[in-house]
């Protein structure tokens, strides 16, 4: 986001100064939709997956095992973008650009080989697919947001949680967990969106200088993030985690969660998501 809100200030002149107010400093994570909707904010960085109860599409890369590699989350990305944009106009919002996260893989306290080994335990959720994975996975879903998961699994409200190698490693992770199971589950995105009605009031010069940048965040985010995922699982194995494939037996209760996730989602809105989803797997 900072080098998005550089680029605009350098190529415009400085005309236009985007301040970027990070680590939910300005408003909390799940509020920043409706505050670019309203106006309140003019852009915003969002996880998509938050906005799953405002239309079933927003939900599409927190499915497990859908899309498991990055060639496989930019197909899906590909599919679904159309009726995100969309969706997106209906709120009175511009999609700008899409980064991808690392892959999300299982941290606990304890190893694990079978999800008989976390029955019952509280497990992190931060969106409405993360919740019903924790239901599947015979976990309880509590929901911590990023600031909070340290003093979370350190209190003991969270014994577990899905997310990727880089939240871990920003959140010294080893300070309260012990083991890191790249289960690799489903690539999450963030998008970056504008309220409509303050993009369309500038001028076209200034609304193409936003969508170079756009443009150019997107095409450097996903090609940084193989080598942020390497990195960030490495520092995890530096600083003392134990980090460890999934077991046969774990790959195939998460895989079986992941295709009841699948239909439970398609019912949801079958004449949107079914054509997705078959232009993904075509």
């Amino acid at each position: 986001a900072y080098d998005f809100a550089e680029q605009i200030k350098q190529a415009s002149g400085g005309k236009l100064d985007i301040k970027v107010h990070s680590g939910a400093s300005l408003m909390k994570h799940p509020e920043i939709p409706r505050a670019v909707r309203t106006g309140q904010v003019q852009l915003g960085e969002v996880f998509i997956g938050i906005m799953g109860n405002t239309h079933p599409i927003f939900k599409h890369d927190n499915i497990p095992f859908l899309a498991t590699d990055y060639v496989q989350a930019q197909k899906l990305w590909q599919a679904a973008k159309p009726e995100i944009e969309k969706q997106l106009s209906k709120e009175g919002m511009i999609l700008l650009y899409t980064v991808p996260w690392p892959a999300q893989s299982l941290y606990t306290k304890k190893p694990v080989s079978a999800l008989a080994d976390i029955k019952g335990t509280k497990m992190r959720a931060y969106s409405p697919s993360t919740s019903r994975l924790a239901d599947l996975m015979n976990t309880t879903p509590t929901t911590v947001q990023v600031p909070d998961i340290p003093q979370a699994f350190s209190t003991g409200i969270i014994d577990a949680m899905v997310t990727s190698p880089s939240t871990g490693a920003n959140g010294q992770a080893w300070d309260y967990l012990s083991h890191f199971t790249e289960i690799k589950a489903w690539i999450p995105k963030n998008f970056v969106v504008v309220n409509k009605r303050a993009f369309k009031r500038l001028d076209k010069a200034l609304q193409q200088t936003i969508l170079d940048a756009a443009a150019a965040a997107e095409a450097r985010g996903w090609t940084e993030v193989l080598d942020q995922e390497a990195k960030d699982t490495k520092t995890l194995a530096d600083n003392g985690i134990v980090v460890s494939k999934p077991s046969k037996q774990l790959l195939s209760e998460l895989k079986a969660i992941g295709v009841t996730m699948t239909e439970e989602w398609k019912k949801e809105n079958s004449q949107a998501l079914e054509p997705i989803l078959k232009a993904y797997k075509n």
